[in-house]
């Protein structure tokens, strides 16, 4: 595969003459800068190395072993509190629970993109932990399936796949969310089956007869329905596409920009990579900004998100780890800036992780907590 200079790859791309995978060729061009780092490591070894792998490059067995371990997370009864949250009845749920907590403090904020890689790794502990999973967390390419992403092998229905979308409803979607073509409970796939109960708290599908509302305000009661999701390729073929994925890395030359650009500027705005993955998947409670890890795709989008940050890491990875910009609280537009001191906290021990770390301790995916590079 042809390998570009950053500036060589912008003009290729600009051209229209640009390898195949554009994201995996910056990929690769920083992969020196990582294997320096995992050299200089006081806690990652090349003997402890896990390699995370994007869905369409894993093997049926592979693929199914994940899923697996996704079942039995589904199916360990919850270690939380059940008066103060009667909706989380597995250890699956415990997680969105930890989400739905914290959703205000975790997104537009300093901590959105450390907090999520320590979440999506702490998933991928106990997966490993309490489930006998043995691979890695993998990731969805957005820009590997862009043109269609229901026939991709993670949203095809098949037995191997996340499941398919949802069976086609009329429905209306709101906040600038085009509607999809989906809208139903999804039928296909090993998750066909799977009963949602906390949420909804930010609904953005509408159907008739509408989804319930939680019996409490909160979001935490029991509210068992169907997992439903509204799939199209319409914000996927504008947002996701190797260009825009490319166009984020190397036009971010500060961590604001990275940070702004990757989320979005909000509704009726450029919608962000972030935004996009979410909404392409969208439904109950994909769509949901509270509740959308209660669905399976969460977590290899997140994965995602977390790549394409190890690459623009990895492309000056002496200077863009001990950076951070944003404030502490998505919706207080005064809130004291984020410091890398400021702790990331999942919650109660044994709940979805057991210690906690500050922003600083969780900025290379070869120190800390974790020993992790992407293939």
């Amino acid at each position: 595969m042809t390998r570009f200079s950053l500036a060589g790859l912008v003009t290729a791309l600009l051209a229209g003459v640009a390898s195949a995978d554009p994201v995996l060729d910056l990929q690769n061009q920083g992969r020196p800068q990582i294997d320096a780092a995992l050299a200089r490591s006081s806690t990652c070894t090349k003997e402890k190395l896990q390699v995370r792998r994007e869905w369409g490059d894993l093997s049926a067995g592979e693929r199914k072993a994940y899923i697996n371990a996704m079942l039995c997370m589904m199916s360990k009864p919850s270690k939380l509190d059940q008066t103060r949250y009667p909706g989380s009845k597995t250890r699956y749920d415990d997680f969105v629970v930890v989400h739905m907590n914290q959703t205000m403090t975790i997104h537009g904020t300093g901590n959105f993109l450390s907090w999520h890689r320590y979440y999506t790794w702490a998933f991928e502990q106990a997966l490993r932990n309490e489930c006998g999973y043995n691979g890695t967390q993998p990731y969805w390419d957005w820009s590997r399936w862009y043109q269609d992403p229901e026939r991709s092998p993670i949203f095809d229905g098949s037995d191997t796949s996340l499941s398919g979308n949802g069976e086609y409803v009329q429905h209306t979607t709101q906040m600038g969310i085009p509607a999809g073509n989906g809208g139903g409970c999804v039928k296909t796939g090993p998750f066909k089956d799977m009963v949602i109960r906390l949420g909804p708290m930010a609904n953005v599908l509408h159907v008739n007869p509408p989804i319930p509302r939680n019996p409490r305000a909160d979001g935490y009661g029991d509210n068992p329905r169907c997992l439903r999701r509204d799939m199209s390729n319409k914000l996927s073929t504008t947002s996701l596409r190797p260009q825009d994925v490319v166009n984020l890395i190397v036009s971010s030359n500060n961590i604001g920009t990275f940070q702004d650009v990757m989320q979005g500027t909000g509704f009726g705005g450029s919608m962000g990579v972030h935004g996009a993955g979410h909404f392409t998947i969208s439904g109950d409670p994909g769509g949901d900004f509270y509740t959308s890890p209660n669905d399976p795709a969460f977590y290899v989008h997140h994965a995602m998100i977390d790549r394409v940050w190890y690459i623009w890491q990895s492309l000056n990875f002496p200077s863009r780890q001990q950076v951070i910009a944003g404030g502490t609280s998505m919706m207080g537009w005064n809130s004291p800036p984020a410091k890398l001191t400021d702790v990331v906290d999942l919650g109660p021990p044994g709940i979805a992780a057991d210690h906690t770390y500050t922003i600083s301790q969780l900025v290379s995916t070869v120190e800390g907590p974790f020993c992790y590079i992407y293939e």
